[in-house]
C-alpha cells in the first residue's frame, strides 16, 4: 500500500494557499518536503489545462517523485436537475484530466447544495444533515447511479477507476448507503472511498462505529481518504465540533481499519487528508510515519 497527499493546506513560505504554488520555486520546494516526510504520489483537484500544459505538468510532479495519483471532482445529481447535470460534466472533466496526468483514480462525492444555505444541516456536526440518506428517496439513488454509470463508461476507455466517497451531505453518507449506491452504479471501475472521518462527524452522534463501516466496505474500496478527529459533544444544543489531529491522536482506530482493508486485499492509494492548521509537515509527517509503522507491523 503506498501513502498518497491529500493536501489540504500548501505553505511553502512565503507562500500560504490551498493550492500548489504558481511560482515553480515554491512549488518544487513544496513537492520535495512532501517528498522527504515520505509521501509517495499527490492527490490534485480537476484543472482545465491544455495538453500540453497538462503533459509538462505531469513531467514536474513524476520528476519530483511525487506523481498525481488521483484527481477529486464532481458531485451529485439528486433533486436539482440543473446541479445534476453541471456535476455529471465535472466528473467527466475530472476523468479526462485524470487520463491526461497519468492518475488511476477520480476520487468524487455526490454531495448536492444545501436546499437551507446556512440552515440547520449545513455543516457538519449537528442532528440533521442537508442532502442526507435519511432525507434521500429512491429516485435520488437512482438519477445518481445513472450519472455515475454514463460517466464509468467513459473512464473506463481512458483507464480510469471513479471512487465515490463517503461524504456527508450526500446520499451517500453512510457504509449501506453508498453499499447501495454501488450496486445501482454496476460498473466494474467504480469503488467507495470510507473516509470515516466523514462518517464521524456527519452528525452530532455518528450513525455507525467506523469499525463496522469499514468492515463492510472493504472489499469495495478503490482509493481511501484518512484523517482523524477529537469529538467534543455539546448535547444541549445538539452540535459536536471536530478537531482534526494527526491520525495516531484522534478517536478513529487506523490500525483495525489498515488491518480490514489488507484482509480485503486492498493495495492501492491510502491518501492522509492533510491539517489545515498549523505546521502541516510536522503534524502530516506524523501520519505517514504512523501508517508506515502500523503497515510493518501488519504486514
Amino acid at each position: 500500500m503506498k501513502i498518497a497527499y491529500a493536501f489540504r493546506r500548501c505553505t511553502s513560505y512565503p507562500y500560504n494557499g490551498g493550492a500548489l504554488p504558481t511560482d515553480a520555486t515554491d512549488r518544487q520546494r513544496f513537492l520535495a518536503h512532501a517528498k522527504k516526510i515520505g509521501f509517495d504520489g499527490i492527490e490534485l483537484p480537476g484543472m482545465n489545462l491544455s495538453d500540453a500544459e497538462a503533459k509538462t505538468f505531469r513531467a514536474e510532479l513524476e520528476d519530483a517523485g511525487m506523481p498525481c495519483v488521483a484527481i477529486r471532482g464532481g458531485g451529485g445529481a439528486a433533486r436539482d436537475p440543473q446541479v445534476a447535470a453541471a456535476n455529471k460534466q465535472r466528473m467527466i472533466d475530472a476523468v479526462q484530466f485524470a487520463a491526461k496526468m497519468g492518475a488511476g483514480i477520480v476520487n468524487s462525492t455526490v454531495t448536492t447544495p444545501p436546499d437551507d444555505p446556512g440552515g440547520k444541516g449545513t455543516y457538519r456536526g449537528e442532528s440533521v444533515s442537508q442532502g442526507s440518506s435519511r432525507q434521500a428517496n429512491d429516485e435520488d439513488y437512482v438519477r445518481t447511479a445513472s450519472a455515475v454509470s454514463e460517466v464509468a463508461v467513459i473512464a473506463a476507455n481512458l483507464g480510469v477507476e471513479i471512487s465515490i466517497e463517503i461524504h456527508q451531505n450526500s446520499i451517500a453518507d453512510n457504509s449501506q448507503a453508498t453499499l447501495r449506491l454501488l450496486e445501482l452504479i454496476d460498473a466494474p471501475n467504480v469503488g467507495i472511498n470510507p473516509d470515516l472521518g466523514n462518517i464521524y462527524w456527519t452528525y452530532d452522534i455518528p450513525e455507525e462505529t467506523c469499525e463496522a463501516a469499514i468492515a463492510a466496505v472493504a472489499p469495495h474500496v478503490n482509493y481511501w481518504h484518512c484523517k482523524s478527529l477529537y469529538r467534543v459533544h455539546i448535547p444541549d444544543l445538539e452540535t459536536a465540533i471536530y478537531v482534526q489531529v494527526p491520525l495516531p491522536d484522534g478517536e478513529i482506530d487506523y490500525r483495525f481499519a489498515i488491518a480490514a482493508v489488507l484482509d480485503a486485499g486492498y493495495d492501492g492509494y491510502l491518501a492522509i487528508e492533510g491539517i489545515r492548521d498549523g505546521d502541516q509537515f510536522h503534524q502530516d509527517g506524523r501520519s505517514v510515519a504512523y501508517v508506515k509503522s502500523v503497515l510493518e507491523d501488519l504486514q
